[in-house]
């Protein structure tokens, strides 16, 4: 079978095509036909040898999130799922069966549900990370109806997903944005939207003069940057880790501030939360945007793009 990866560590020019053993579903397991995989800022770290080796030999292959057809359900697996259904799933590149970018995936079956009615198997691709991903943090700040929360990067998937999730579960959003990028802020729903960039969090208090209650910074601007727009006794959901960019622990005392950092895996085997985002977007609380769908032989130009910044939706490799 096909696989996009890279045999040595490196830049979007390290990805090329590989053919590989086509794997079969075991006990426990199903496989995908692939048909589409999304492309995420996280692949970026496989690819260049942040991860470590995913298996003992190469193709290092990225990729965490997929959709297309069930094709094999592994002998003595429990699934309500049928041979033909349109299907997506998460997977982990740093797990021995390797990433998405693959013409067939073998996963647990609690990692895989069917796609939303009425999408297409690219725009399906791009619902399974990040949707799990805008879920934990709004699951992180725990927050009720009537509360309020920023998000920064709310027109990036993630961000907007977590927009649209918390206006749907009546949480009053305020949310950053670009002024080319203003109108589809609003359009997913922010009730306030405010300038990115620097100074943010002033701007979020001109907003919400009492502060929020909590904030995800899917803009991965650093906590000690936003900590002024969160009231005392809030939330801070981080993406990733923050190192220098982080409030101090002090800070964090003297206002009572929490903060979480989301790793999507722990919601890995949660079949119904994925189930819920397929849900969530047949009732039109979600919506799935697509920046370009290349062909996977196509990879290293997808990344450059990626990495060139300014995309909005998600990058998409066809197998």
């Amino acid at each position: 079978m096909k696989t996009v990866g890279v045999a040595r560590f490196g830049g979007p020019e390290a990805l090329r095509v590989f053919e590989v053993p086509e794997p079969h579903a075991g006990p426990g397991q199903v496989r995908v036909r692939v048909h589409a995989a999304s492309v995420n800022p996280g692949d970026r770290y496989l690819r260049n040898g942040s991860l470590g080796r995913n298996s003992a030999t190469p193709p290092y292959v990225p990729g965490m999130e997929a959709a297309g057809v069930l094709d094999e359900i592994g002998a003595g697996t429990v699934t309500d799922l049928r041979i033909g259904d349109r299907v997506m799933a998460m997977t982990v590149p740093t797990e021995p069966g390797g990433g998405a970018y693959a013409q067939y995936l073998t996963l647990p079956a609690q990692r895989v549900t069917r796609a939303p009615e009425g999408t297409s198997h690219a725009e399906a691709a791009t619902l399974p990370m990040n949707g799990l991903t805008a879920r934990r943090a709004l699951d992180l700040l725990g927050l009720s109806p009537g509360q309020t929360v920023a998000v920064t990067g709310g027109a990036g998937v993630v961000g907007g997903f977590v927009i649209q999730m918390a206006r749907a579960e009546g949480i009053t959003v305020v949310a950053d944005a670009s002024p080319t990028d203003e109108e589809l802020v609003r359009s997913l729903g922010a009730d306030r939207v405010i300038r990115r960039g620097p100074g943010v969090a002033r701007r979020v208090l001109d907003a919400m003069p009492e502060g929020v209650d909590g904030l995800v910074d899917a803009a991965v601007i650093g906590s000690a940057a936003v900590a002024g727009a969160v009231r005392d006794g809030g939330v801070i959901v981080t993406l990733l880790g923050e190192g220098p960019h982080a409030i101090s622990p002090a800070e964090l005392r003297r206002r009572s501030l929490r903060t979480s950092m989301v790793f999507v895996p722990d919601y890995l085997d949660d079949r119904a939360r994925l189930d819920r985002l397929r849900s969530q977007v047949e009732a039109g609380e979600l919506t799935l945007r697509i920046a370009r769908v290349l062909p996977a032989e196509q990879a290293a130009e997808a990344h450059q793009l990626l990495e060139a910044g300014g995309v909005r939706g998600r990058l998409v490799l066809a197998f």
